[in-house]
């Protein structure tokens, strides 16, 4: 039972990605941008699932994803339109099909008749396509058994012809060329084939069924087949889980080797598969006329039937189609030697396919954990070299610098494991767009940019809930109706950009749309009448717009199913910020809003600069660290109500004394005696941390406080230091924040005599 667990866990983890597959092919069908390449993945996709769930008796799931599977490969065969309506049908299937996993996942059943109506709309479009469809019961049992049609074809120990109508139209050859009657181009020549076709127990366990290769085979040409049973056993010795049966193919078409290679690339792998073209090797001479060969001294050559090996170790189609067989008195060797081209040089082997094995993500997590406490004793042991004579010792202190190194790009291969990009979660916007504009009587095109932008696992798993709530107010609260745009001189069509881009070592990921902006007033005054602003309180533009994360906040005139209870905004922000990111908005009236997610690119490890205020040790992330500075004193000014700025360059930047915020009652109040750490917000503004002094820079473990003590504003976790010391990480944003707000709470008690200079998010110097 362990054991057929795992590998259920195995089938679910593949059905996330063939949904995922399945739903970005559809939505390019939906929006009719697709060649017939994205109605072979998306059939791929579904016979991979239902292959799968039958291999574990999830019967209404095969049952369901049958009929699913039938209709598709009607499409692909042409004999059903892929227009709006039925690509919509295609889609609802697609979401009961995710829900018949996610029920088998958690080893629950749907209500009966969940999937019915959807399913008798699918077995419709399978009957005018041709298809024979039985009834749909209650349980969603749409579409008949493949069982049945065995009848149509007589597998005996003997060649029997499959020309006769098996009473169900056949499956379209995969054939990329237009193609005449039968699927062929009746301009190419006649070719005669020999197939031996083995198959494994194992393809049968992944519900690969031989009757369809033999309907794709079978819609190329004429074809003739013979069952070899020859290892059959007994009746009382077979094993129901086993195969047994072989089969021999002989075909004439026109469709040529690439046809029958894309027919059986479905099983290469969990069969033996042996083709061999006999319409060549009937004609050596002319083959030897068109392209010379070497002479038999030099280069012997192969025999002239090929012996059976499996699919997996077949040559790549390009030199498959390439080969020409020998002559038919061409003495049998051992081995083939290696072919060559003209001029008798070897010919280049095609690019090994990439491979790939599944990880548990316990297995990678528990890896990178390891990786981190190696950093932290490889800093350790840095730091004990230090006190070491490096005349005297030279060989250790090479091995640790070494070794510093090694760790280095070990933790850099750790964490490219688990990369991945945030495609994952854009593929499956355009579904969220398309249902929510329909529902609001609005136009919406969904652009997206930088989806092969690579981050963490970790994060991308928490990405999706921040960014449907984000997306479904972008549409419902920013984009007008068709005719508001209209009237405004805008196309009815509104327009979401989704981004995704590497930033200062942080990803940086934004929702913008070109609606109508936030209507400052109208929030304004709604966060007055629910109390979440005093009455006459004077804000400014960038205060009032973050108003819209506040919990039970809405502009909404009336509750619909997509918004006016004030719950979605404030989730965004308070899951942003578990993963250690910030969420800015930028908005224009009457031209759009721009929301701007800012994340670690990782919550494992990172590069920071260790600084020291008083007896305490922090670290400031490197990645937003501009410069450090002993400023001069007369640089530092006081601006009553604003607190001290730095001028740098002609620009004014923000102080903030550490010391006064965590209480540290021995650090340095002077910052022209201290030192000025200048950093960057996720925001672009720029503030001047005032620290004792730098310690040193060095890469730290990130330890959540949150699941091991509690959120402290301005620390985004903890580390370990090379001298077993904890030391806080220092949240950049949070701490801008924090100043911002004991500012603002001073202005009342001052009144200030000249406005506090501009600070602009520029870098010095610029």
């Amino acid at each position: 039972m362990d054991e057929l667990q795992q590998f259920k866990q195995t089938f679910f983890q593949e059905c996330e990605e063939l949904l995922g597959d399945l739903e970005g092919n559809l939505m390019s069908m939906e929006s009719g941008d697709f060649d017939v390449e994205t109605l072979h993945a998306a059939f791929r996709a579904i016979h991979s699932i239902k292959g799968g769930a039958g291999a574990f008796g999830f019967e209404r799931l095969v049952n369901f994803a049958h009929t699913f599977e039938t209709v598709l490969d009607l499409m692909r065969e042409d004999k059903v339109p892929a227009d709006e309506d039925n690509v919509a049908i295609m889609l609802r299937s697609g979401d009961i099909i995710t829900d018949l996993v996610k029920a088998a996942q958690d080893d629950e059943d749907l209500e009966a008749g969940y999937e019915t109506e959807t399913a008798k709309e699918l077995a419709v479009l399978a009957q005018a396509g041709g298809a024979e469809v039985e009834g749909v019961s209650d349980s969603g049992d749409a579409g008949g058994d493949l069982d049945d049609e065995i009848d149509g074809l007589d597998f005996e120990p003997v060649p029997v012809s499959v020309d006769e109508d098996d009473g169900e139209e056949a499956a379209p050859a995969p054939a990329a060329e237009p193609a005449a009657e039968g699927g062929a181009d009746l301009s190419n020549p006649m070719e005669s084939f020999k197939i031996r076709f083995v198959p494994s127990t194992e393809m049968l366990q992944r519900a690969n069924e031989p009757l369809l290769l033999v309907r794709e085979l079978k819609a190329t040409g004429n074809l003739r087949v013979t069952c070899d049973m020859e290892t059959l056993p007994q009746l009382s010795d077979m094993d129901a889980s086993s195969a047994y049966l072989a089969w021999d193919f002989e075909l004439d078409t026109r469709q040529g080797r690439e046809a029958i290679d894309d027919i059986f690339e479905f099983v290469e792998g969990d069969c033996d598969l042996t083709i061999t073209n006999l319409s060549e090797q009937a004609a050596p001479a002319q083959e030897e006329v068109a392209a010379p060969e070497p002479k038999p001294a030099a280069t012997p050559e192969p025999e002239p039937e090929p012996t059976p090996v499996p699919a997996a170790a077949k040559e790549p189609k390009e030199e498959k189609k390439a080969e020409t067989p020998p002559p038919a008195a061409a003495k049998p060797k051992a081995a083939a030697a290696p072919k060559k081209e003209a001029g008798g040089a070897p010919a280049k082997k095609a690019a090994p396919a990439a491979s790939a094995i599944r990880v548990d993500v316990d297995k990678v997590d528990k890896l990178v954990n390891m990786v981190g406490e190696l950093v932290i004793t490889q800093a350790m042991l840095d730091m004990q070299s230090g006190m070491i004579p490096s005349d005297e010792y030279p060989e250790l202190i090479s091995g640790l610098e070494e070794l510093a190194q090694h760790t280095r790009e070990l933790q850099d291969s750790v964490m490219a494991i688990r990369a991945q990009p945030v495609k994952s979660v854009f593929a499956r916007m355009p579904r969220l767009v398309r249902e929510v504009a329909a529902k609001v009587n609005k136009k919406v095109t969904l652009k997206t940019v930088g989806e092969n932008t690579e981050i963490d696992k970790t994060v991308i798993e928490q990405l999706g809930d921040p960014l449907t709530h984000m997306i479904r107010n972008a549409i419902d609260h920013g984009l007008e109706l068709p005719e508001e745009r209209e009237a405004a001189g805008k196309s009815k069509e509104g327009t979401i950009v989704l981004s995704a881009e590497h930033r200062g070592g942080r990803i940086l990921i934004e929702i913008k749309d070109d609606g109508r902006g936030i209507n400052r007033e109208k929030v304004l005054a709604k966060a007055i009448e629910r109390g979440v602003v005093q009455e006459g309180a004077q804000l400014a533009d960038e205060e009032i717009d973050n108003l819209v994360f506040q919990p039970g906040f809405s502009t909404a005139d009336e509750v619909t199913d997509l918004s006016g209870r004030g719950v979605g905004m404030d989730v965004v922000v308070r899951n942003i910020q578990n993963l250690g990111g910030r969420v800015n908005i930028r908005s224009t009236p009457g031209e759009g809003s721009t929301f701007s997610l800012t994340l670690p690119l990782t919550l494992a490890v990172l590069d920071g600069m260790v600084v020291r205020v008083g007896t305490e040790t922090y670290v400031l992330p490197l990645a937003n660290i501009i410069e450090s500075l002993r400023p001069l004193e007369q640089d530092i000014h006081s601006v009553m109500g604003e607190g001290d700025v730095l001028k740098i360059r002609g620009e004014y930047i923000q102080l903030v004394y550490l010391h006064r915020h965590f209480r540290i009652p021995d650090g340095i109040a002077d910052p022209s005696k201290g030192l000025v750490v200048i950093v960057e917000t996720e925001g672009g503004a720029m503030v001047g941390l005032v620290v004792d002094e730098i310690v040193g820079q060095q890469q730290v473990v990130i330890k959540s406080l949150e699941e091991n003590f509690g959120a402290i504003k301005g620390v985004a976790g903890a580390t370990i230091l090379g001298t077993g010391k904890v030391a806080l990480i220092l949240d950049v944003a949070g701490l801008k924040a924090m100043s911002d707000k004991e500012r603002k709470g001073r202005k009342p008690k001052e009144i200030p005599t000249a406005a506090p200079p501009a600070i602009e998010s520029s870098a010095p110097g610029a």
